[in-house]
């Protein structure tokens, strides 16, 4: 039987696609943002094959808790994936934590709290790990682990918090009751093949009584094979056929990384960061014959002025923003190797957000940059999907051989 997966604050689909791109079968899509909604209604619509059967709840989290059919759903859900909206943490943002109504990490520790998944995927901006909110952030990491301990009534988070360490040093769950075994990373998702460099936290937790031994996957690609491959092998100018004398000048920061790649006289391990240029190749200049790709149409008024610099060709692109009053443009706009800039279009964005070609963002340019902004690369939450199904599968097959008689999971394991 395919594993299922509920997937909570949705937006435009990234994590869910990469959920569904992993193996998982949704039992549950749900999104309060009407314009994310129509994102993906659009594509069920034009019948794009991830999320045609995606049941998409339309509303507040909270209100589909309370609507929740528990007999149908719990005990029945592999995996929980969601990122709570980040604005309470986001460097961005006003830095409220727990006082900002959008915090709705008490509403996703109830969904777990009630569906008790065998493991969930909790994704968040890196701002979460910055020390004002480290008190909270512990918190939110024991909420998680202890789900059922719940805060009472007139209780403050600050009282929940030392009960719930008394809870985890007292021993007093002694192995009984719901409990998570906790992961939690920080990542740049370029070390993953995602031609961006966007820091995001993980949180990844596995049922206690699950037989998983889960870490969080190796990085495949980095900064020193990108420049091994521009500066050292020169083959990255050569897959773009881009001549010697169309090259850039070598930036001024890297001579000594490039001398010392050279010294190593060593192929790199992992393969290169993917850079904008990577991205975007194949893709005609929005504008000139652009029109015919899907979101792929010029919007016009980029320029240049301190703190709003653009993503350079050669690298992976500087992190995409959704903003809060429309979108900012120094996230969201190339600068050319003659120094000239313009925006990105929606299809180039949805590149760098490791989108399919085929998936359409529904909106205006600014609807639609702030959908993706918001959104969590596909194949970054396909790479930590995918790992955490295996591990799934792995301890479904340890105790399958444990109920076939292995007297001891070591030779359970040996086994398979």
């Amino acid at each position: 039987m395919p594993l299922k997966s509920i997937e909570l604050f949705a937006g435009a689909g990234g994590l869910a696609l990469g959920v569904t791109l992993a193996g998982f079968r949704s039992q549950g899509v749900v999104e309060w943002d009407k314009w994310a909604c129509d994102t993906i209604r659009q594509n069920q619509r034009r019948g794009y094959p991830a999320v045609t059967d995606w049941p998409l709840f339309e509303g507040d989290v909270r209100h589909w808790v309370r609507d929740l059919d528990m007999a149908a759903l719990e005990g029945q859900i592999d995996l929980v994936a969601g990122g709570p909206p980040c604005q309470p943490f986001s460097m961005g943002g006003k830095h409220q934590a727990n006082l900002d109504s959008r915090d709705m990490f008490p509403v996703t520790v109830d969904v777990i709290r009630r569906l008790k998944p065998r493991a969930f995927i909790v994704e968040n901006v890196k701002g979460l790990t910055r020390a004002s909110f480290s008190n909270y952030f512990e918190y939110i990491q024991e909420q998680l682990s202890f789900p059922e301990l719940q805060r009472r009534v007139d209780e403050s988070w600050i009282d929940h918090h030392h009960r719930l360490q008394q809870f985890k040093t007292s021993r007093q769950h002694g192995g009984t009751g719901l409990s998570y075994r906790l992961v939690v990373t920080l990542v740049n998702a370029a070390n993953y093949g995602v031609p961006q460099k966007r820091e995001r936290v993980f949180v990844v937790g596995f049922r206690s009584d699950i037989d998983a031994r889960w870490s969080f996957p190796h990085a495949t690609h980095s900064l020193d094979a990108l420049i091994h491959d521009q500066w050292v092998s020169g083959e990255y100018w050569d897959r773009h056929a881009i001549a010697r004398a169309q090259q850039p000048p070598v930036p001024a920061n890297l001579p000594p990384l490039i001398a010392r790649l050279r010294g190593l006289g060593l192929l790199p391990t992992r393969a290169p960061w993917q850079s904008v240029r990577d991205a975007l190749a194949g893709l005609p200049e929005p504008g000139l014959g652009g029109d015919r790709v899907l979101n792929h149409r010029l919007q016009a008024g980029a320029k240049i002025y301190p703190g709003h610099t653009g993503s350079p060709l050669d690298l992976p692109a500087k992190t995409l923003k959704a903003g809060g009053h429309g979108v900012p443009g120094g996230e969201n706009m190339m600068v050319r190797t003659d120094g000239s800039v313009r925006y990105f279009s929606v299809r180039e964005s949805a590149r760098l957000q490791t989108f399919p070609d085929g998936y359409e963002l529904h909106g205006a340019w600014g609807e639609a940059m702030r959908q993706l902004g918001n959104a969590v690369p596909v194949r970054l939450a396909q790479v930590v999907a995918s790992s955490v199904a295996e591990h799934l599968v792995m301890a479904d097959h340890r105790r399958a051989a444990m109920d076939s008689g292995w007297r001891s999971p070591k030779a359970a394991e040996l086994a398979l």
